[in-house]
């Protein structure tokens, strides 16, 4: 007994003529009707009763056919799993993030996935979080680090590394450095550096201005958070940064938090299923590096909303 004899006689079951089996599984009806004579002989009963215009299975046909059909299932399973590990040793990988991405837990994901499976080969690229996500979406990208205003994107999934609000963040000797909270009307009245459209804390900002009727130019634009505050270090306007981001420049710019924006900037990591083996393997490295550094939940989310 063979998963050929098998294959042919599950066809012939399921097609109820051995005509049509024969056209079904690509080979002559007399190369069938051997086969299945072959089967008969070593399990020592007939599987069909031939005597009808319509191929009927017997009662030793109706015992063995739903075992027949395991035996051809549990191979087809065999091949899948040989056919994962060859993916996770020979695959291809391609990863996006936010432009200027500091995110360390990212980089141990990707460290330690080429060191468990050194045969994938991943290429890492920058683009700003609206380009990554289509991306997702296309299947240019197996999965992206990105930055955004909801934690919901139609056709992904997505784990959130980090949800804050949004804060100015001014120099020391500023008008706002001495107040304990701002307004959107409050930083109309000074210019602004912030990121470009395509990032996730401009959609945040943008929106609340939106609900608000607020109307506040943007005077100078930046898609790393370096340069944003080396502009407003500078006297060249107020920084709209994360508070994460802010954080990290404490003793350059003072932040101020944005009383009225409460819709958090969020960065997420978001893929498309169903996805390879090694898209799947990549997967839980990043989410294994992410719960570590304290980081991470499942279900949305933006290195605050690039």
């Amino acid at each position: 007994m063979d998963l050929r004899q098998l294959e042919y006689f599950v066809a012939v079951a399921d097609e109820r003529n051995f005509t049509r089996a024969a056209e079904r599984v690509h080979i002559s009806q007399s190369g069938v009707s051997a086969q299945i004579r072959r089967l008969e002989r070593e399990l020592g009963a007939e599987l069909f009763d031939r005597s009808a215009r319509t191929t009927t299975l017997t009662d030793a046909g109706r015992a063995a056919l739903d075992h027949a059909r395991a035996a051809l299932s549990a191979a087809a399973a065999v091949s899948q799993a040989v056919g994962e590990v060859t993916e996770l040793i020979r695959g291809r990988l391609t990863v996006g993030m936010v432009i200027g991405c500091t995110v360390t837990p990212l980089f141990d994901a990707l460290a330690a996935f080429h060191r468990a499976h050194p045969g994938v080969e991943i290429s890492l690229g920058e683009d700003n979080s609206d380009r990554l996500i289509d991306g997702v979406r296309d299947g240019t990208l197996d999965m992206a680090l990105v930055g955004t205003s909801t934690a919901a994107h139609e056709g992904l999934e997505t784990f959130t590394i980090i949800s804050e609000r949004l804060v100015a963040a001014v120099p020391f000797d500023h008008p706002l450095a001495r107040r304990d909270g701002v307004t959107l009307r409050d930083l109309g009245a000074h210019p602004i550096v912030c990121m470009p459209r395509g990032t996730g804390l401009r959609a945040v900002f943008d929106q609340a201005c939106a609900a608000q009727d607020v109307r506040i130019g943007i005077a100078l634009q930046a898609g790393a958070a370096d340069a944003i505050v080396d502009l407003a270090v500078r006297g060249l306007g107020v920084a709209i940064l994360s508070e994460s981001m802010a954080a990290e420049y404490a003793d350059r710019l003072t932040a101020r938090t944005i009383d009225d924006i409460t819709s958090p900037a969020l960065l997420s990591l978001a893929w498309k299923t169903p996805h390879g083996p090694a898209a799947r393997e990549l997967l839980a490295h990043a989410r294994r590096a992410f719960l570590r550094s304290g980081a991470g939940r499942e279900s949305a989310g933006g290195d605050s909303a690039r």
